[in-house]
């Protein structure tokens, strides 16, 4: 999918990384309990993880092998023991009405699995309705982290028993391979290069995010590219946080004519515009219009039966021309009180089309925070990364980068984004990342990352 450059030499080979990831089991069924195996037990409700928490059993954020968060199924007659990895002889199991680790010799430690719909269960202690149960959220409030056993039902006693090594199956060819099976390199605030034009005020100025200008970003193979705008007089301007101050800033509309232009001289390609978005909706519809040619290339997944019937090839996408598509973080709710929503023409609602995790990890420099959760996971949100919905499987955005871009940071951080993607991120969302979103994408070889994602999907 990228156009081939210097950039694109791998330093992890995909065939390296591919073989980490294929596991001989098959994957469980409909209506089976998957087979003996390790395990993430990933609630449905909030896509956390049990983890055991100094013998209390909580849902934790998903940190890969960190965190006593991994689980080995096996059979005990007609039930199923859940042992620690990383405490032999301890299992998954309950006292009174909580979720403790206990010894896996104890009836204790025993669960009756129960398929409840695809991919999920229920753990039940046997002969019983005593279910492993995420807590009721209180108003105002997240789940409570202490996991129950009691006689809850629905997602709140649903679980995904989620593979640590997932099967895999090799990536179909490009015209045939869906949107979602595809990994797309993508710069985080692509607009604050220093390059193009101003992006902050001359502090924050010394800061970019990215080395290369938007240009030079399409031919090094960057597909998704992230753009704060804000109003001003002059329309929808790239500025981090305000315009106020900043030297010489770049419209919208110069930059999408950038991309328009890029695919009408590569008619194979696919571009994702994801908006941070403070700007009234007329004032972005009047912004579109600028940009001459975009009617011509934009997909609108709204109106392709997407919701219903999953995601179009690429093959399906190049030959109706429908290359671009633009998001927005902004409600839905706030536009439709307003009188114009987005998606009339043609910004799809982020949340609606996404799943993304949180968006740092951690300050410029320092301890690093490698848990992968769901950035709308709080008081007044819950849309896990693990949602999906009958034919239909979101788009994912994995966010790899921190609080304040400093070169040493960034790529050191790239360098390992593969095995954040394949630890982390992948389990906690149980699919891959679509989009590879990092500060200065020259550093550390995330390319590579994204080349060895795209040997390969998931069932």
């Amino acid at each position: 999918m990228r156009t081939p450059h210097a950039l694109l030499t791998t330093t992890v080979t995909a065939a390296a990384l591919a073989a980490t990831v294929v596991a001989p089991a098959p994957a469980a069924g409909a209506g089976t309990v998957p087979a003996p195996g390790t395990y993430y037990v990933q609630s449905a409700t909030t896509g956390l993880n049990a983890a055991d928490a100094a013998g209390a059993v909580e849902q934790h954020r998903p940190r890969g092998d960190e965190d006593h968060q991994q689980w080995t199924l096996r059979a005990d007659g007609a039930s199923h023991l859940l042992e620690n990895t990383d405490s032999p002889g301890t299992c998954l199991g309950r006292a009174g009405d909580q979720a403790r680790t206990v010894a896996c010799t104890t009836p204790e430690a025993r669960w009756a699995i129960t398929p409840a719909g695809p991919d999920r269960f229920t753990l039940a202690a046997p002969g019983t309705d005593r279910r492993l149960t995420v807590a009721p959220k209180p108003a105002g409030a997240n789940h409570p982290a202490p996991l129950a056993v009691g006689t809850g039902t629905g997602d709140l006693a649903t679980w995904y028993l989620t593979p640590v090594v997932p099967v895999t199956r090799p990536m179909p060819p490009q015209d045939t391979r869906t949107l979602d099976q595809v990994t797309f390199l993508t710069a985080h605030n692509a607009y604050a290069n220093g390059v193009d034009g101003g992006f902050a005020p001359p502090f924050v100025n010394l800061f970019p995010n990215q080395n290369r200008g938007i240009e030079r970003q399409l031919a090094d193979g960057v597909r998704g590219f992230m753009l704060d705008i804000h109003q001003t007089p002059d329309g929808a301007i790239l500025c981090h946080n305000s315009c106020t101050l900043v030297s010489r800033p770049v419209a919208l509309w110069v930059d999408l004519q950038r991309m328009v232009d890029f695919l009408r001289s590569h008619p194979d390609q696919f571009i994702t515009v994801f908006l941070e978005d403070y700007v009234d909706p007329g004032v972005l519809r009047a912004e579109l219009a600028r940009v001459q040619g975009l009617s011509d290339v934009l997909y609108r997944p709204d109106r392709s039966g997407v919701r219903e019937n999953g995601w179009p090839t690429m093959g399906q996408l190049a030959a109706a021309g429908q290359r671009l598509l633009i998001f927005t973080d902004h409600s839905r709710a706030a536009d439709q009180s307003a009188g114009l929503t987005r998606d009339s023409f043609g910004v799809m609602y982020q949340r609606e089309w996404t799943v993304e995790n949180h968006w740092s990890m951690g300050p410029g420099v320092g301890a690093s925070d490698w848990s992968c959760y769901s950035r709308w996971y709080d008081a007044n949100t819950n849309i896990p990364l693990t949602r999906t919905e009958p034919g239909f499987r979101p788009l994912f955005v994995m966010n790899h980068f921190r609080d304040t871009p400093t070169a040493g940071t960034a790529g050191t951080d790239n360098g390992k984004l593969a095995d954040r993607a394949r630890r982390f991120c992948q389990p906690a969302a149980r699919k891959k990342p679509t989009y590879l979103a990092v500060d200065r994408y020259d550093l550390g070889d995330p390319a590579a990352a994204v080349t060895a994602l795209n040997t390969y999907t998931l069932p």
